[in-house]
C-alpha cells in the first residue's frame, strides 16, 4: 500500500515538474521593443502639472495603433506618462499598482507622493538595467502633494532628474527648446495647454512616429483629469514641406 502511494505521488509530481519547466522556458523578456510610443512632454504650471502625449503605437516603422493611452494616474497624488515599449509600460503599471496597494494597506492616513513614486521608479529602472534586462521605457512622473509640485523623468538605464519642464524621445530635441523660451512659473492652465499643443504640433511635423491624436492630462490638489483624445489643427503648405529635397544635391 505504501509503495502504491509513493508510486502514485511520484507519477503525479512528474507532470507538474515538466509543466513548471515548460512554463519557465516559454516565459520571455523584452529583448528589443516591438510596439512603441513616442514623446511625452510635461510642464509645471501655476496650479499643478500638465502632461501631453499622442496615442500612436508604432509596430517597427509602421504606425499600426492609433489609440494607445500612455498617460495614467498613480495613486492620489501622481501622474505618469511613458515613451517606449507598451508592454513594458504595462508591466511598470503592475508594479505601481502593487506599490500603491501595499501602501494603502498600512491604513495610516499617509499616501505616497510623486517624489516617492519617482524615486521608486528610478530604482526599478536601474535595477533592471543592472540585470541586463531593462524595461524599454522613458518615463515622466509628475504630481502635487501638500501644495508642492513635482516633475521628474527617468530613462531605461536609470538616468533621472527633476525640472520645471521635461520631455522624452524626440521631445528632448524639438520640444525642450520651445519650453526653455516660453515657459514661466506663472503659466495658467490655458497658457500651459497652448504651449503643450505647440510642442506636440512641432513633433507631429518632424517625428514620423507621431500621430495627430493626443491627450493632455493635468494633476492638481483636487486630483487627476485626463482629456478625451482630440486632434490638432495643422498646416502643411510650408514651402519646405512641398519640396523638401530642394537644394539637397544627391537626394531622391
Amino acid at each position: 500500500m505504501l509503495l502504491g502511494i509513493l508510486g502514485m505521488n511520484s507519477l503525479d509530481c512528474t507532470p507538474a515538474t515538466n509543466s513548471l519547466i515548460r512554463s519557465e522556458a516559454d516565459s520571455q523578456r523584452t529583448l528589443y521593443p516591438y510596439v512603441t510610443g513616442t514623446s511625452v512632454v510635461g510642464i509645471k504650471y501655476k496650479d499643478g502639472i500638465l502632461l501631453a502625449a499622442d496615442m500612436g503605437g508604432s509596430y517597427g516603422s509602421t504606425l499600426r495603433y492609433k489609440s494607445v493611452e500612455r498617460l495614467k494616474p498613480v495613486g492620489k497624488h501622481s501622474l505618469i506618462g511613458a515613451s517606449g515599449e507598451i508592454s513594458d509600460f504595462q508591466e511598470i503599471m503592475r508594479y505601481l499598482d502593487d506599490l500603491i496597494l501595499s501602501d494603502n494597506m498600512w491604513d495610516d492616513g499617509n499616501s505616497l507622493g510623486p517624489k516617492e513614486v519617482h524615486n521608486y521608479l528610478t530604482r526599478v529602472m536601474y535595477n533592471r538595467r543592472n540585470k541586463f534586462n531593462p524595461l524599454w521605457n522613458s518615463l515622466v512622473l509628475g504630481g502635487v502633494k501638500n501644495g508642492q509640485k513635482y516633475l521628474g523623468t527617468v530613462n531605461m538605464i536609470g538616468v533621472h532628474y527633476e525640472d520645471n519642464h521635461v520631455a522624452t524621445g524626440f521631445g528632448n530635441h524639438l520640444a525642450l527648446p520651445l519650453l526653455r523660451d516660453e515657459w514661466h512659473e506663472n503659466l495658467t492652465f490655458e497658457e500651459g495647454v497652448i504651449l503643450l499643443e505647440k510642442c506636440m504640433r512641432v513633433l507631429l511635423y518632424r517625428d514620423r512616429s507621431a500621430v495627430n491624436k493626443l491627450q493632455i492630462a493635468k494633476i492638481t490638489e483636487e486630483g487627476v483629469t485626463i482629456s478625451p483624445p482630440y486632434s490638432l489643427k495643422t498646416f502643411w503648405n510650408f514651402s519646405s514641406f512641398e519640396n523638401p529635397t530642394l537644394g539637397a544635391e544627391g537626394s531622391w
